[in-house]
Protein backbone atom coordinates (compact mmCIF):
# COMPACT_ATOMS: atom_id res chain seq x y z
CA UNK A 1 0.00 0.00 0.00
CA UNK A 2 3.17 2.26 -0.36
CA UNK A 3 5.93 3.23 1.46
CA UNK A 4 5.45 3.87 5.37
CA UNK A 5 6.41 6.86 7.20
CA UNK A 6 8.88 7.59 9.90
CA UNK A 7 10.05 10.87 11.85
CA UNK A 8 13.76 11.84 11.51
CA UNK A 9 13.16 14.23 14.92
CA UNK A 10 11.92 11.60 17.29
CA UNK A 11 12.23 8.00 15.14
CA UNK A 12 8.23 7.25 14.92
CA UNK A 13 7.01 5.08 12.43
CA UNK A 14 3.11 5.32 10.53
CA UNK A 15 1.99 2.66 8.79
CA UNK A 16 1.20 4.04 5.42
CA UNK A 17 -2.85 4.28 4.83
CA UNK A 18 -5.75 6.37 3.91
CA UNK A 19 -5.79 7.55 8.08
CA UNK A 20 -2.20 8.31 8.09
CA UNK A 21 -1.05 11.22 10.19
CA UNK A 22 -0.06 14.61 8.21
CA UNK A 23 2.53 15.11 10.85
CA UNK A 24 4.29 13.44 13.96
CA UNK A 25 2.85 13.17 17.31
CA UNK A 26 6.11 14.97 18.17
CA UNK A 27 4.94 17.94 15.88
CA UNK A 28 7.36 17.26 13.08
CA UNK A 29 7.27 16.69 9.53
CA UNK A 30 6.93 12.72 8.38
CA UNK A 31 9.32 11.38 5.33
CA UNK A 32 9.23 8.47 3.77
CA UNK A 33 11.27 5.11 5.15
CA UNK A 34 12.23 3.97 1.44
CA UNK A 35 14.23 6.11 0.23
CA UNK A 36 15.39 4.69 -3.22
CA UNK A 37 18.80 5.26 -5.06
CA UNK A 38 19.44 3.88 -8.42
CA UNK A 39 22.87 2.17 -9.04
CA UNK A 40 23.68 3.77 -11.97
CA UNK A 41 21.10 7.03 -12.92
CA UNK A 42 22.97 8.22 -15.77
CA UNK A 43 22.00 4.68 -17.13
CA UNK A 44 18.18 5.43 -17.20
CA UNK A 45 16.65 5.55 -20.78
CA UNK A 46 14.31 9.36 -20.54
CA UNK A 47 11.52 8.75 -22.78
CA UNK A 48 9.27 11.69 -24.34
CA UNK A 49 6.27 12.06 -22.97
CA UNK A 50 6.71 10.21 -19.33
CA UNK A 51 8.31 13.79 -18.02
CA UNK A 52 9.69 13.82 -14.87
CA UNK A 53 8.04 10.03 -14.13
CA UNK A 54 11.39 8.77 -16.24
CA UNK A 55 12.96 9.25 -12.79
CA UNK A 56 10.51 6.78 -10.87
CA UNK A 57 13.32 4.53 -9.47
CA UNK A 58 14.18 7.69 -7.49
CA UNK A 59 10.96 7.69 -6.03
CA UNK A 60 8.99 5.85 -3.41
CA UNK A 61 6.24 6.34 -5.22
CA UNK A 62 4.43 4.40 -8.29
CA UNK A 63 2.76 6.56 -11.42
CA UNK A 64 -0.89 6.56 -10.96
CA UNK A 65 -2.16 10.31 -11.92
CA UNK A 66 -0.11 12.10 -14.82
CA UNK A 67 -0.63 14.67 -17.40
CA UNK A 68 2.65 14.14 -18.88
CA UNK A 69 4.11 17.14 -16.38
CA UNK A 70 8.14 17.69 -15.91
CA UNK A 71 11.00 17.70 -18.45
CA UNK A 72 10.19 22.18 -18.72
CA UNK A 73 12.79 23.66 -20.95
CA UNK A 74 15.89 24.52 -19.36
CA UNK A 75 17.07 28.15 -22.16
CA UNK A 76 19.61 30.39 -21.80
CA UNK A 77 19.10 34.17 -20.69
CA UNK A 78 21.82 36.05 -21.39
CA UNK A 79 20.43 39.38 -20.64
CA UNK A 80 20.31 37.94 -17.45
CA UNK A 81 23.55 36.23 -17.41
CA UNK A 82 21.70 33.06 -16.67
CA UNK A 83 20.14 29.78 -17.05
CA UNK A 84 16.26 29.78 -17.19
CA UNK A 85 13.93 26.75 -16.35
CA UNK A 86 11.03 27.44 -17.21
CA UNK A 87 8.53 25.72 -14.59
CA UNK A 88 5.72 27.68 -15.92
CA UNK A 89 4.94 26.11 -19.15
CA UNK A 90 3.59 23.06 -16.99
CA UNK A 91 -0.22 21.52 -17.29
CA UNK A 92 -1.84 24.33 -14.65
CA UNK A 93 0.78 26.81 -14.87
CA UNK A 94 3.10 26.28 -12.20
CA UNK A 95 5.81 24.31 -11.12
CA UNK A 96 3.80 22.57 -7.84
CA UNK A 97 2.78 20.24 -10.77
CA UNK A 98 5.59 18.39 -9.70
CA UNK A 99 4.46 17.81 -6.36
CA UNK A 100 0.65 17.59 -7.03
CA UNK A 101 1.30 14.18 -9.41
CA UNK A 102 3.11 12.44 -6.97
CA UNK A 103 1.07 13.91 -4.15
CA UNK A 104 -2.04 12.58 -6.30
CA UNK A 105 -0.24 9.43 -6.96
CA UNK A 106 0.26 8.19 -3.40
CA UNK A 107 -3.41 9.28 -2.57
CA UNK A 108 -4.57 7.13 -5.35
CA UNK A 109 -2.28 4.22 -3.94
CA UNK A 110 -3.49 4.81 -0.36
CA UNK A 111 -7.14 4.58 -1.73
CA UNK A 112 -7.77 7.79 -0.38
CA UNK A 113 -11.34 9.25 -1.21
CA UNK A 114 -10.70 13.44 -0.19
CA UNK A 115 -8.00 15.44 0.12
CA UNK A 116 -7.67 18.73 1.98
CA UNK A 117 -5.16 21.78 0.71
CA UNK A 118 -4.51 25.36 1.57
CA UNK A 119 -3.23 27.31 -0.80
CA UNK A 120 -2.36 30.96 -2.26
CA UNK A 121 -3.78 29.75 -5.37
CA UNK A 122 -1.19 27.50 -7.53
CA UNK A 123 -0.66 24.55 -5.45
CA UNK A 124 -4.14 24.40 -4.86
CA UNK A 125 -4.85 24.73 -8.69
CA UNK A 126 -2.73 21.20 -9.19
CA UNK A 127 -4.05 19.30 -5.95
CA UNK A 128 -7.28 20.20 -7.87
CA UNK A 129 -6.09 19.44 -11.14
CA UNK A 130 -4.89 15.82 -10.47
CA UNK A 131 -7.43 14.87 -8.09
CA UNK A 132 -9.62 15.36 -10.91
CA UNK A 133 -7.65 13.61 -13.21
CA UNK A 134 -7.29 10.99 -9.89
CA UNK A 135 -11.22 10.87 -9.56
CA UNK A 136 -10.71 12.22 -5.80
CA UNK A 137 -13.10 14.68 -3.88
CA UNK A 138 -10.81 18.00 -3.31
CA UNK A 139 -11.27 21.01 -0.87
CA UNK A 140 -8.70 23.89 -1.20
CA UNK A 141 -8.84 26.28 1.19
CA UNK A 142 -7.33 29.87 -0.25
CA UNK A 143 -7.13 33.19 0.89
CA UNK A 144 -10.20 35.48 0.79
CA UNK A 145 -8.68 37.73 -2.11
CA UNK A 146 -7.25 35.27 -4.06
CA UNK A 147 -6.81 35.73 -7.56
CA UNK A 148 -9.58 35.29 -9.83
CA UNK A 149 -7.77 32.98 -12.52
CA UNK A 150 -6.52 31.18 -9.47
CA UNK A 151 -9.82 30.51 -7.93
CA UNK A 152 -11.38 29.22 -11.81
CA UNK A 153 -8.52 27.02 -12.06
CA UNK A 154 -9.55 25.49 -8.62
CA UNK A 155 -13.28 25.24 -9.14
CA UNK A 156 -13.56 24.48 -13.01
CA UNK A 157 -12.04 20.96 -11.85
CA UNK A 158 -15.10 20.60 -9.48
CA UNK A 159 -13.00 20.95 -6.06
CA UNK A 160 -14.88 22.64 -3.33
CA UNK A 161 -13.04 26.05 -2.89
CA UNK A 162 -13.05 27.73 0.45
CA UNK A 163 -11.87 31.34 1.25
CA UNK A 164 -10.46 32.15 4.48
CA UNK A 165 -10.22 36.04 5.61
CA UNK A 166 -7.24 36.76 7.57
CA UNK A 167 -3.29 35.80 7.29
CA UNK A 168 -1.88 33.47 4.77
CA UNK A 169 -1.29 31.23 7.97
CA UNK A 170 -5.12 31.38 8.81
CA UNK A 171 -5.70 29.88 5.38
CA UNK A 172 -3.33 27.21 6.60
CA UNK A 173 -4.98 26.76 10.67
CA UNK A 174 -8.77 26.47 9.04
CA UNK A 175 -7.78 23.79 6.32
CA UNK A 176 -5.75 21.97 9.19
CA UNK A 177 -8.76 22.36 11.59
CA UNK A 178 -10.77 20.69 9.04
CA UNK A 179 -8.61 17.89 8.62
CA UNK A 180 -8.56 17.42 11.58
CA UNK A 181 -12.62 17.36 12.30
CA UNK A 182 -12.32 20.31 14.75
CA UNK A 183 -15.32 22.12 12.67
CA UNK A 184 -18.56 21.15 11.41
CA UNK A 185 -18.30 22.40 8.01
CA UNK A 186 -14.23 22.68 7.70
CA UNK A 187 -14.90 26.66 8.11
CA UNK A 188 -15.81 27.47 11.97
CA UNK A 189 -17.44 30.47 10.72
CA UNK A 190 -14.06 32.36 9.17
CA UNK A 191 -14.80 31.03 5.41
CA UNK A 192 -16.36 32.80 2.78
CA UNK A 193 -20.60 32.09 2.94
CA UNK A 194 -20.56 31.73 -0.72
CA UNK A 195 -17.89 28.38 -0.75
CA UNK A 196 -19.27 24.96 -1.41
CA UNK A 197 -18.37 22.65 1.74
CA UNK A 198 -20.00 19.49 2.74
CA UNK A 199 -20.25 18.92 6.27
CA UNK A 200 -17.34 16.07 7.39
CA UNK A 201 -17.21 14.13 10.00
CA UNK A 202 -13.74 13.80 12.19
CA UNK A 203 -10.56 12.90 10.27
CA UNK A 204 -13.05 12.57 6.53
CA UNK A 205 -9.98 14.43 4.52
CA UNK A 206 -6.26 13.64 3.91
CA UNK A 207 -3.88 16.61 4.04
CA UNK A 208 -2.14 16.97 0.89
CA UNK A 209 -0.59 19.62 1.93
CA UNK A 210 2.48 20.88 -0.20
CA UNK A 211 4.21 22.14 2.87
CA UNK A 212 4.06 19.11 4.68
CA UNK A 213 3.37 16.05 2.80
CA UNK A 214 6.34 13.91 1.89
CA UNK A 215 5.19 13.18 -1.23
CA UNK A 216 5.12 16.69 -2.58
CA UNK A 217 8.60 16.62 -2.10
CA UNK A 218 9.19 13.42 -3.46
CA UNK A 219 7.93 15.61 -6.61
CA UNK A 220 10.28 18.74 -6.31
CA UNK A 221 13.06 16.73 -6.01
CA UNK A 222 12.51 15.76 -9.60
CA UNK A 223 13.46 19.58 -10.57
CA UNK A 224 17.13 19.18 -9.67
CA UNK A 225 17.14 15.17 -11.56
CA UNK A 226 15.93 17.23 -14.59
CA UNK A 227 18.60 20.16 -14.36
CA UNK A 228 21.29 17.43 -14.43
CA UNK A 229 20.02 15.11 -17.03
CA UNK A 230 19.71 18.34 -19.33
CA UNK A 231 23.10 19.73 -18.77
CA UNK A 232 24.33 15.75 -19.34
CA UNK A 233 24.85 15.05 -15.61
CA UNK A 234 26.27 17.98 -14.41
CA UNK A 235 24.92 20.62 -11.66
CA UNK A 236 25.48 24.36 -11.73
CA UNK A 237 27.42 26.34 -9.82
CA UNK A 238 24.39 28.15 -8.14
CA UNK A 239 20.88 28.01 -8.22
CA UNK A 240 18.63 30.74 -7.33
CA UNK A 241 15.57 30.28 -6.04
CA UNK A 242 11.89 31.86 -4.47
CA UNK A 243 10.96 30.75 -1.14
CA UNK A 244 8.06 30.46 0.86
CA UNK A 245 7.13 27.07 2.34
CA UNK A 246 10.71 26.25 0.70
CA UNK A 247 8.87 23.38 -1.38
CA UNK A 248 11.11 23.62 -4.59
CA UNK A 249 13.95 24.87 -2.23
CA UNK A 250 13.69 21.44 -0.38
CA UNK A 251 13.56 19.43 -3.80
CA UNK A 252 16.55 21.11 -5.26
CA UNK A 253 18.35 19.92 -1.97
CA UNK A 254 16.95 16.60 -1.96
CA UNK A 255 17.47 16.23 -5.82
CA UNK A 256 20.97 17.25 -5.97
CA UNK A 257 22.27 15.69 -2.53
CA UNK A 258 20.95 12.34 -4.18
CA UNK A 259 23.08 13.02 -6.98
CA UNK A 260 26.24 13.62 -4.80
CA UNK A 261 25.10 10.59 -2.64
CA UNK A 262 25.14 8.68 -5.99
CA UNK A 263 28.48 9.68 -7.40
CA UNK A 264 26.67 11.78 -10.54
CA UNK A 265 28.10 15.18 -9.23
CA UNK A 266 31.09 15.96 -7.39
CA UNK A 267 29.55 18.95 -4.97
CA UNK A 268 26.13 20.81 -4.34
CA UNK A 269 25.08 23.82 -6.13
CA UNK A 270 25.00 27.09 -3.77
CA UNK A 271 21.57 27.27 -3.19
CA UNK A 272 20.35 30.67 -2.81
CA UNK A 273 17.01 31.72 -1.44
CA UNK A 274 14.58 34.80 -2.59
CA UNK A 275 11.89 36.74 -0.71
CA UNK A 276 10.44 39.91 -0.19
CA UNK A 277 10.68 42.25 2.54
CA UNK A 278 7.90 42.06 5.25
CA UNK A 279 7.72 38.07 4.52
CA UNK A 280 10.99 37.05 5.04
CA UNK A 281 11.57 34.63 7.48
CA UNK A 282 14.67 32.66 6.02
CA UNK A 283 16.42 36.13 5.27
CA UNK A 284 15.58 37.19 8.58
CA UNK A 285 17.98 34.42 10.05
CA UNK A 286 21.05 35.53 8.04
CA UNK A 287 21.29 39.19 9.08
CA UNK A 288 19.25 42.20 10.03
CA UNK A 289 15.25 41.92 10.33
CA UNK A 290 13.54 42.87 6.94
CA UNK A 291 10.72 44.67 6.78
CA UNK A 292 8.73 46.11 4.44
CA UNK A 293 8.91 49.72 2.81
CA UNK A 294 7.05 52.25 5.06
CA UNK A 295 3.21 52.28 3.41
CA UNK A 296 3.33 48.89 1.96
CA UNK A 297 0.41 46.42 3.07
CA UNK A 298 0.15 44.10 -0.33
CA UNK A 299 2.58 41.74 -1.01
CA UNK A 300 3.80 41.77 -4.82
CA UNK A 301 4.92 38.02 -4.29
CA UNK A 302 1.69 36.63 -3.58
CA UNK A 303 2.66 32.63 -4.33
CA UNK A 304 5.63 33.42 -1.44
CA UNK A 305 3.46 35.59 1.23
CA UNK A 306 4.62 32.49 4.12
CA UNK A 307 6.26 33.62 7.77
CA UNK A 308 5.99 30.34 9.21
CA UNK A 309 7.41 27.68 6.66
CA UNK A 310 6.67 24.44 8.12
CA UNK A 311 10.38 22.66 7.49
CA UNK A 312 12.28 26.37 7.96
CA UNK A 313 15.19 24.06 9.97
CA UNK A 314 15.38 22.57 6.95
CA UNK A 315 15.96 25.09 4.54
CA UNK A 316 18.34 26.58 7.16
CA UNK A 317 20.18 22.97 6.91
CA UNK A 318 19.95 23.30 3.29
CA UNK A 319 21.51 26.76 3.14
CA UNK A 320 24.27 26.22 5.72
CA UNK A 321 25.56 23.03 3.66
CA UNK A 322 25.31 24.56 0.25
CA UNK A 323 27.17 27.59 1.33
CA UNK A 324 24.21 29.75 0.40
CA UNK A 325 22.65 32.51 1.45
CA UNK A 326 19.10 34.10 1.84
CA UNK A 327 17.89 37.68 0.82
CA UNK A 328 14.48 39.95 0.68
CA UNK A 329 14.13 42.21 -1.39
CA UNK A 330 11.77 45.35 -2.12
CA UNK A 331 8.30 45.25 -3.47
CA UNK A 332 9.58 47.83 -5.98
CA UNK A 333 12.65 45.64 -7.18
CA UNK A 334 10.25 43.05 -7.63
CA UNK A 335 8.00 44.91 -10.07
CA UNK A 336 11.08 46.32 -12.22
CA UNK A 337 12.03 42.68 -12.30
CA UNK A 338 8.80 41.16 -13.40
CA UNK A 339 8.72 44.26 -16.27
CA UNK A 340 12.34 43.38 -17.28
CA UNK A 341 11.05 39.59 -17.71
CA UNK A 342 7.84 40.14 -19.58
CA UNK A 343 9.29 42.53 -21.94
CA UNK A 344 12.61 39.79 -22.67
CA UNK A 345 9.32 37.70 -23.18
CA UNK A 346 8.83 35.05 -20.26
CA UNK A 347 5.10 35.88 -19.66
CA UNK A 348 5.11 35.04 -15.52
CA UNK A 349 3.38 35.76 -12.57
CA UNK A 350 5.10 38.50 -9.87
CA UNK A 351 6.23 35.64 -7.88
CA UNK A 352 8.55 34.80 -10.65
CA UNK A 353 10.42 37.71 -10.22
CA UNK A 354 12.00 37.15 -7.12
CA UNK A 355 14.61 35.14 -7.95
CA UNK A 356 15.56 36.93 -10.84
CA UNK A 357 15.74 40.27 -9.07
CA UNK A 358 17.71 38.70 -6.11
CA UNK A 359 19.97 37.09 -8.90
CA UNK A 360 21.20 40.90 -9.29
CA UNK A 361 21.32 41.68 -5.93
CA UNK A 362 23.90 38.46 -5.04
CA UNK A 363 25.93 39.54 -7.86
CA UNK A 364 26.16 43.23 -6.55
CA UNK A 365 26.48 42.47 -3.38
CA UNK A 366 29.82 40.01 -4.15
CA UNK A 367 27.91 37.10 -3.25
CA UNK A 368 27.94 35.35 -6.83
CA UNK A 369 30.76 36.09 -8.73
CA UNK A 370 30.42 37.63 -12.64
CA UNK A 371 31.28 34.71 -14.25
CA UNK A 372 29.09 31.82 -12.19
CA UNK A 373 26.98 29.07 -14.53
CA UNK A 374 23.29 30.19 -12.51
CA UNK A 375 19.69 28.52 -13.06
CA UNK A 376 17.07 30.03 -11.95
CA UNK A 377 13.38 28.27 -12.28
CA UNK A 378 10.93 31.14 -13.37
CA UNK A 379 7.62 29.36 -11.36
CA UNK A 380 4.60 30.38 -12.42
CA UNK A 381 2.34 31.92 -15.40
CA UNK A 382 1.84 35.00 -16.45
CA UNK A 383 -1.71 33.88 -16.88
CA UNK A 384 -2.83 33.87 -13.49
CA UNK A 385 -1.80 37.13 -12.87
CA UNK A 386 -5.44 38.64 -12.90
Amino acid sequence: MGSDLTCPDCGAAYAAGPDEPWRCDCGGPLEFADRPLPDDPTALELEPGRGLWNFAPWLPIDERVSLGEGFTPLVDAPEWDATFKLEYVFPTGSFKDRGATTTLSRAAELGVERVLEDSSGNAGAAIATYAARAGIDAEIYVPADVKAAKLGAIERTGARPVRIEGSRQDVTDACIEAVEGGSEDGRDGRGDAGADVATRQPGDGWYASHAWNPAFYAGTMTFALEIAAQRDWTAPDAVVLPVGHGTLFLGAYRGFSLLLEAGIIDELPRLLAAQEAGYAPVANRFGETVAAEPGHTESVADGIQIVEPARLDEILEAIERTDGDAIALEPATIEDALERLHRSGFYVEPTCAVAPAALERYREDGVLDAGADVVVPLTGSGLKIE
